[in-house]
């Protein structure tokens, strides 16, 4: 297996690829967009790269999936998976496209269910589930992706306007419209998280705990953060039920909790002295 890396937006380039590949290559998996910071990568370029090496090309579509336009014959992919929670189905339940003549060998048997992909009972309430939310995603998508993205610049410029030293982390344009994933220093990202949702405002770090050590999110370091950025960045996800009333309280309470924390942290004293 070969990981190719991502620039300082968190994109890949498409000539990584074509230079990974090699005789015996038989998969290129790409994600379509990022789950923290929401960049979309350039499958349409990737896919007619695979298709030259005639090399099954798959992409992780669970962030875009009903947030963005998504045509499997313009991206070139034979493999698309999503998840329907993501767009508002129930939970427990996605879907993989398969192109037609895509060779598979099932992982499980037991049963002909699913083609003789995968035995078990299907989950015939959340497919249900998942076909009407993707028919209102459709419908729906132009209006929410215009509306959402508003919103989401109003957050993401008024924190910049109001937290000093904040940056935005990725692409600001290849992205989808729903997230932003954001910068600020001289604060723990975990502290951050706890004070803001004892006020009512939800977000999330890059971090993962794992065996009561909190690792830095591998996603930002990715893209050149360092270990102590990555841990004091936010990721915001805003939705279809996201309103501006939301916004505003988010700004009203940032900006405060910001400061509170940094008050607190010897690094940023330090560095208010030195400045």
């Amino acid at each position: 297996m070969t990981y190719v890396p991502v620039n300082r937006e968190g994109l890949v380039d498409p000539g990584d690829i074509r230079r990974a590949i090699r005789p015996e290559t038989v998969l290129i998996t790409v994600m379509h967009a990022n789950n923290e910071l929401g960049t979309i990568q350039p499958l349409e370029e990737i896919g007619r790269i695979a298709a030259e090496a005639d090399v099954y090309f798959h992409t992780d579509a669970v962030q875009s999936a009903g947030k963005v336009p998504i045509a499997v014959d313009r991206l070139g992919v034979d493999l698309l998976s999503i998840s329907g929670h993501k767009l508002y189905a129930p939970k427990g339940v996605g879907a993989l496209y398969i192109r037609k003549a895509t060779r598979l060998k099932p992982l499980l048997f037991g049963g002909q269910h699913q083609r003789g992909h995968r035995p078990g009972t299907e989950n015939v309430a959340g497919n249900v589930g998942l076909g009407k939310a993707a028919e209102l995603a459709r419908v729906s998508l132009t209006s929410d992706a215009l509306r959402i993205s508003a919103l989401r610049d109003r957050l993401e410029e008024g924190i910049l306007e109001r937290v000093p030293q904040s940056r935005v982390n990725g692409s600001r344009t290849a992205r989808t419209p729903n997230t932003t994933n954001i910068l600020i220093p001289f604060v723990e990202g975990e502290a951050l998280v706890i004070a803001l949702d004892l006020r009512g405002v939800a977000c999330s770090t890059g971090a993962a705990c794992s065996s009561g050590a909190i690792e830095p999110s591998h996603v930002l370091t990715a893209i050149g953060l360092a270990p102590e950025e990555a841990r004091a960045s936010l990721r915001f996800s805003l939705g279809r039920h996201t309103t501006a009333d939301d916004v505003d309280l988010a700004l009203s309470v940032i900006p405060g909790v910001v400061e509170h924390l940094r008050e607190l942290s010897p690094v940023y004293k330090k560095q208010a002295v030195a400045l």
